[in-house]
């Protein structure tokens, strides 16, 4: 039986008796979700919200037991009622004072309170990715993006400055702008900044969630080199976008290609990802290779 399958007949098991909680789930959070996506999901620095829930959920859906056995009883049903009340207390005031970070945040802690309650704590050990994982989707405080985000446009810039000056580009760098020819461009949040990093993060923390490396070097490893992968990154984009301005113009640098430049990130983060992770598979069989040889 394959895992599509036996997906498929563990849902049709678990859906009559879930399917009031997922209702009540829907009905609740739907004016939220109407309100991202026509908000802030709709910006650029955001857009990675709708793309973080939807795999959360597939997650969720690829990872659920065929059996729950509520092995913590009472005592996780007890844990569960306060988170859901607290949940549920963030929820409305998050709603009520339009903090998003309330709001949003407490259907984290609703979907743990419910796994607590119907399935105990063996659920939420088996789930606790996929709840880390929804952080990602959670907007920060505007104070905190912009205190952390100065820094990473500053050392973005510098870096392209210094790549297409090495490759004799003419540009010059003022701060977080860049001048190349006679085209000034200014490395925006959303280029190079703080919701841009975490995005990537996210990635790799999926694709480290989805290949389950049975070893832990290239894990731990994995996990340490995906900031520099996403810093690494965030300047290919700025390159990218830099050179299509030099080339072809500001309507093209700040049009479709723009877009495309987005695209040009996270296919180069994911390129990255995968080339660190073979290189890491060769030094680790590399490793196994040569510790029988030591230990003789």
């Amino acid at each position: 039986m394959s895992n599509a399958t036996a997906g498929l007949n563990i849902l049709k098991a678990v859906l009559p008796e879930w399917w009031p909680v997922l209702l009540g789930l829907l009905v609740m959070y739907a004016p939220t979700l109407h309100d991202l996506f026509v908000g802030l999901w709709s910006t650029e620095g955001q857009a990675h919200g709708p793309i973080i829930l939807a795999l959360a959920l597939w997650l969720i859906y690829r990872q659920w037991p065929g059996e729950l056995n509520n092995s913590g009883g009472r005592l996780s049903a007890v844990a569960g009622w306060s988170v859901l009340v607290l949940s549920l207390f963030s929820y409305i005031l998050g709603r009520s004072q339009q903090i998003m970070l309330f709001e949003l945040g407490s259907l984290i802690g609703v979907i743990a309170a419910i796994f607590l309650i119907k399935g105990g704590s063996n659920l939420i050990r088996i789930m606790w990715f996929p709840l880390f994982f929804l952080l990602f989707m959670i907007p920060l405080p505007g104070t905190v993006v912009i205190t952390l985000t100065m820094p990473m446009k500053m050392a973005v810039s510098y870096v392209t400055e210094v790549i297409l000056h090495w490759a004799d580009y003419p540009i010059a760098r003022s701060g977080v702008i860049l001048q190349i020819g006679q085209y000034q461009l200014l490395v925006a949040d959303a280029c190079a900044g703080l919701q841009t990093l975490l995005t990537l993060e996210s990635l790799g923390l999926f694709y480290l969630n989805v290949v389950r490396h049975t070893s832990i070097l290239r894990n731990v490893t994995l996990a340490i080199l995906i900031i520099p992968i996403s810093f690494a990154a965030n300047v290919i984009r700025v390159i990218t976008l830099t050179l299509i301005t030099y080339y072809f113009g500001d309507e093209a640098g700040q049009g479709f290609l723009h877009g495309f430049a987005g695209m040009v990130l996270f296919l180069s983060a994911l390129i990255l990802i995968l080339g660190m992770d073979s290189m890491l598979r060769t030094v680790v069989k590399m490793w196994a290779n040569r510790s029988p040889q030591a230990a003789k």
